[in-house]
């Protein structure tokens, strides 16, 4: 509390007034006034004596500390407005309807230009132009000697684009009633009618987020597109679309610039960004987010599993170790033919073969130790024949495929390349330190959508795509119904994510915009329009396909036995007898030269 200045008593008191009557529920008012104010103010203050050099510090302590309604009272209040901007950008604290209330810096019996200008020149600044709340004080030409008076003026801020920085003047105030003569509201900018005002909206197509081009009378359509239209229709408002397709989402860069939808709104060339926005952090450490919107899952679909090549079917009876084992029992069983025949191998291997297959044993004269083994081979392999057998009927009447993949394990295990047009699909989960996600996060490449299309036959990739609340799916343009023959969407979803309205850290819209998402939620209109959206633009043929990609197997039923099955068998079988005749007329050459070199 600062000293009181007997001229300056009639503001202090005017202050008071507004203080009292409009700011009872701030939760923290801060004074930035370069003359002693003396104010009797119930509700929690701070004070700033401006340091040019540190001004903008001195308001990012406090702002960071709740106190964002401000009183000003500076020679120079353009340079509060340039710190409260980069203030805005650099902070945390976020809030829709900040106050700012100017005070004229000097006062005499004569209000000159030089009281007026500095306050007025305010409302050309682009930095107000982001602020709906703001009060300038100004004394009135008209000021007698007995009374003082002072009038209250702010910026239109809606209708017209090229009025919205023009002065409006609220009310009047005089000293000597202590009363406003018009007794308005001070601050009438509370966004429920913004007279035509344009809002302009960052976007570009992206089915069925946001539809573009179209051949209607708005030329525009989309679930997103939608929230914005009835926002307008709500408040009063015309829509502008704002576009850089090329680069999509965009990109925030650390210059505080920015490309496609994202640097549109850092760089204020837009005032709304929508089309998939996530809740991405570091997005929202430069920007502000609405109230969730949509919410989505984030999978993919990728190469389906296809039946197993005939030549594997013979294999498929047992798993690889039992195939191991049953090596090993060959060999051991070889190896004991050999010790209790006196270390002598003649025909053990073909022997220890035959029985495994349940032949029968050639020596019938064998000693004990000889039929205890071949014995317990036979039993051996009566057993093993009788499961493969069965375990090959299986394999041959039930249709066998390759191993689907269905979860982000199998993706990385496969090191297979997913992807889209952008990194944007990336975003949420870049920041994760898990070795499993960070793995995915590097398989990750981006394509043009014409050789994404290309790579949709090739079987050597999988491709995002989103998991919406109705049932439907946010697929690219480059999956055809073609395409999607051969792939299946995974089981296991990637993440979820919450689809948001990005603005500029605290803008006015922010707080109605959430207002409207809660009761679009609440209506069940958003589940209503995603389901409009779809069957009018999307594809339905692909969405069908994706929706049953994993149901086509389920109709496969048993069936007989057919060439297809047995050509692998009958591969292998004359692979085994050109073998065979190879080896044979080998032999009978090296034979035939042994005798010729004996007959020598």
């Amino acid at each position: 509390m600062l000293t009181l200045q007997p001229n300056v008593f009639h503001i202090e008191l005017l202050l008071h007034t507004i203080l009292n009557q409009y700011l009872y529920n701030s939760y923290c008012v801060t004074f930035v006034s370069e003359i002693p104010l003396d104010i009797n103010f119930s509700i929690t203050f701070t004070c700033i004596v401006p340091d040019p050099e540190n001004l903008t510090n001195q308001l990012l302590e406090v702002s960071e500390k709740g106190c964002s309604d401000y009183v000003v009272r500076m020679k120079e209040p353009q340079e509060f407005m340039n710190a409260y901007e980069k203030v805005n950008h650099l902070g945390n604290a976020r809030r829709s309807d900040k106050k700012l209330i100017f005070l004229p810096f000097l006062e005499d019996d004569n209000t000159t230009n030089e009281t007026i200008s500095p306050l007025l020149n305010l409302l050309s600044m682009k930095e107000t132009s982001f602020v709906a709340n703001i009060l300038l004080l100004i004394p009135s030409r008209e000021t007698t000697a007995e009374c003082k008076f002072y009038d209250i003026v702010t910026h239109k801020y809606v209708g017209p684009d090229k009025e919205t920085n023009h002065p409006l003047y609220l009310d009047r105030w005089n000293s000597c009633t202590e009363k406003f003569v018009m007794n308005v509201n001070l601050f009438p900018h509370d966004m429920s009618n913004l007279y035509g005002k344009t809002v302009k909206v960052a976007c570009f197509t992206y089915k069925p987020y946001v539809l573009l081009d179209l051949d209607t009378p708005t030329g525009r359509d989309g679930m997103e597109l939608r929230i914005v239209e009835e926002f307008c229709r709500w408040v009063n408002c015309t829509m502008e679309v704002v576009r850089n397709d090329a680069h999509e989402w965009g990109e925030i860069y650390d210059n505080q610039t920015g490309v496609g939808v994202l640097g549109n709104v850092l760089e204020d060339r837009a005032d709304l960004g929508i089309t998939a926005l996530y809740s991405w952090y570091e997005e929202y450490v430069v920007l502000d987010f609405s109230a969730p919107c949509i919410r989505t899952a984030v999978t993919c679909v990728a190469p389906a599993p296809r039946l197993l090549a005939s030549w594997e079917l013979p294999l498929m009876p047992f798993t690889w170790h039992m195939w191991i084992a049953l090596i090993f029992t060959f060999l051991f069983s070889s190896v004991a033919l050999i010790v209790v025949k006196g270390f002598s191998s003649k025909n053990v291997f073909i022997t220890t073969f035959g029985m495994m297959v349940t032949q029968c044993q050639p020596e019938v004269r064998a000693d004990w130790r000889v039929r205890s083994i071949t014995g317990w081979l036979l039993i051996t392999g009566l057993v093993f024949d009788n499961a493969y057998s069965g375990g090959l009927a299986s394999t041959f009447t039930v249709p066998k495929y390759e191993t689907s993949i269905d979860t982000v394990q199998d993706i990385v295990d496969r090191k297979m390349e997913w992807g889209a047009t952008h990194d944007a699909w990336t975003f949420s989960i870049t920041l994760s330190t898990e070795p499993l996600i960070k793995q995915l996060v590097s398989q990750f490449k981006i394509y043009s959508a014409e050789e994404l299309k290309r790579k949709s036959f090739t079987r050597n990739m999988a491709f995002s795509i989103e998991k919406l609340p109705a049932g439907y799916f946010a697929v690219g343009e480059y999956i055809t119904k073609e395409a999607m023959l051969d792939l299946e969407i995974m089981l296991e979803d990637f993440y979820y994510e919450q689809c948001v309205v990005m603005l500029r850290k605290s803008s006015p819209y922010t707080s109605k915009i959430s207002d409207l998402v809660g009761r679009l939620h609440e209506s069940g209109l958003m589940l209503a329009w995603e389901t409009q959206v779809a069957l009018k633009y999307l594809n339905y043929k692909v969405q069908l396909e994706v929706k049953l990609s994993r149901s086509r197997r389920d109709v496969d039923n048993i069936e007989p036995l057919s060439f297809r099955q047995v050509v692998g068998i009958f591969i292998i079988y004359l692979i085994g007898v050109s073998l065979s005749i190879v080896i044979f007329v080998a032999e009978m050459c090296i034979n035939d030269k042994n005798k010729k070199k004996l007959n020598q």
